[in-house]
Order: structure tokens, then C-alpha cells, then sequence
């Protein structure tokens, strides 16, 4: 039996399981069958937090496919606000994931939601195309800007790019609007393979590129689930010092039989 505990990062929801005493199995069909959203608890993802030599803790995220994915923003948000509660952190908590080390900052607590600001990797390149960007941010991103948001096929257009020749393993997909001074962001999530609510890497993506189109170094970002920001530093074509910065809500505990 093991417990598990329910986040979301501005609707971007996970499966979160203590696993320091390495007793949970990662075997694809248990985590596939627990994301379900009809046949399990349902989320987006699965995230373990195991023990760490050097930091406070070590992040593995699982896709709601199952499979071990890449950098995950909001799941390195809501696994922060977890670990303060059951590990008893301070305000600055610091933890390794696939991309490598990450600090994050609880700016406040109360109830059931925390405001977690989380620094992602550093972005070295972005590589301009035909209508599009595609950089890394821990996971890879092709964005997109489009007049109106509301009206793209983000699914049917997600998928065909997904899929594409262009991208042998896959990719994150973001449409993007950029309106009264703010980006409106949709994602197919690889892994998902669907929309999500939220993608926190996707929403840093979309910031970086966005600083090509119309400089900042901040931006707030609008999606289905919830708002974000993004801040970063930008030198000599570089992106360093990137933190994303939102809610997360703690929604239910449970237990599971394995």
C-alpha cells in the first residue's frame, strides 16, 4: 500500500508519492493506469521525491503515459510545496531533477495553497524557424504566435507537429497570444498527448521567445488553469537566472494498492 498526495500547479495536476524508501514500482502500466482519468486517480503526471546525497531531496517525473519524462515547471513547483510540508524546509528549498539542480523559494503558505517560485535551467540557444521557435527549457518547446488563441486547434495542430518529421522525439507544442501586455498560452503536452491546463516549461518557453518578438524580462502569462510569471536575465543571446512563479494547491491525500 502507499500513500499518495494531490497538486496542481494552475491546473496542471500530479500524483505525488513520497519514495525515499524506494518501495514504490515505476512500471509503466501501474503509473499509466494511476493517471487515468477514468480508471485511476487521474493527473497529468506522476512524481516521486527520493532521497539525495547533496540536496534536499531528488525529483522523478513520470508522464501520464507512464514513461519517465523530462523537466517538468509546475511539477517542480508543487513537489517543492510538498516537500516543505512533509520534510519541514525552510522557505528555500533546493532539490536535482533530469535537467540538473534547482533552487525554489516558498513566497507564501496558507491553507491548501502555496505561492512557489521555482528557477529553471539556463536556455543557451533559440532556434528560429519558418513561423516558429524551438528551444529547450528543461523540455523541448516548438512555439508559436498566433492573432487569436482561442480559435487554434491545439490538440489536431499539437499533434501534427508533435508527429512530425521535424522532430524525431517528439516535442512540446505552445500557441501563444500576446495581448495588453500579457501572453496567453495554450500546450499540447507531449507525454500527455493531449492540452493541459498549464505547462510550466512550455510557459517559460513561450516568455523567452516572447522576449524576441517584444523585449522584456518579465511576463505574465494567462492560461486555462491559472496565471504565472516568468523573469529571467538575457546576456550575449544567453538566458540565465529564469524563475517561474505561481500558485499551487494541495488538493486530497489517498492510498493505493499496488
Amino acid at each position: 500500500m502507499s500513500v499518495f498526495h494531490k497538486f496542481h500547479g494552475t491546473g496542471n495536476d500530479f500524483i505525488i508519492i513520497d519514495n525515499r524508501n524506494q518501495k514504490f514500482t515505476t512500471d509503466e502500466d501501474i503509473i499509466k493506469n494511476l493517471c487515468h482519468r477514468r480508471f485511476g486517480i487521474g493527473a497529468d503526471g506522476l512524481i516521486l521525491l527520493e532521497n539525495s546525497d547533496k540536496y534536499d531531496f531528488s525529483m522523478r517525473y513520470f508522464n501520464s503515459d507512464g514513461r519517465e519524462g523530462s523537466m517538468c515547471g509546475n511539477g517542480g513547483r508543487c513537489i517543492s510545496a510538498f516537500a516543505q510540508r512533509i520534510l519541514k524546509l525552510s522557505g528555500k528549498i533546493c532539490f536535482t531533477a533530469v535537467d540538473g539542480v534547482h533552487h525554489a523559494e516558498i513566497l507564501k503558505s496558507s491553507g491548501n495553497l502555496t505561492s512557489v517560485k521555482l528557477k529553471m535551467a539556463d536556455v543557451t540557444e533559440i532556434h528560429q524557424g519558418d513561423g516558429y521557435y524551438f528551444l529547450d527549457t528543461g523540455s523541448p518547446h516548438h512555439v508559436v504566435f498566433v492573432n487569436h488563441v482561442d480559435e487554434v486547434d491545439v490538440v489536431g495542430l499539437g499533434r501534427k507537429i508533435r508527429y512530425s518529421q521535424d522532430y524525431p522525439r517528439g516535442t512540446n507544442v505552445d500557441f501563444v497570444e500576446i495581448k495588453n501586455g500579457k501572453l496567453l498560452v495554450l500546450t499540447y503536452e507531449r507525454g500527455v498527448e493531449d492540452e493541459t491546463l498549464s505547462c510550466g516549461t512550455g510557459v517559460t518557453a513561450a516568455a523567452l521567445a516572447a522576449s524576441l518578438v517584444r523585449p522584456a524580462d518579465t511576463y505574465d502569462i494567462v492560461t486555462k488553469g491559472g496565471n504565472l510569471r516568468v523573469s529571467f536575465t538575457m546576456k550575449n543571446d544567453s538566458y540565465t537566472d529564469i524563475w517561474l512563479e505561481g500558485p499551487v494547491t494541495y488538493v486530497f491525500d489517498g492510498e493505493i494498492i499496488i
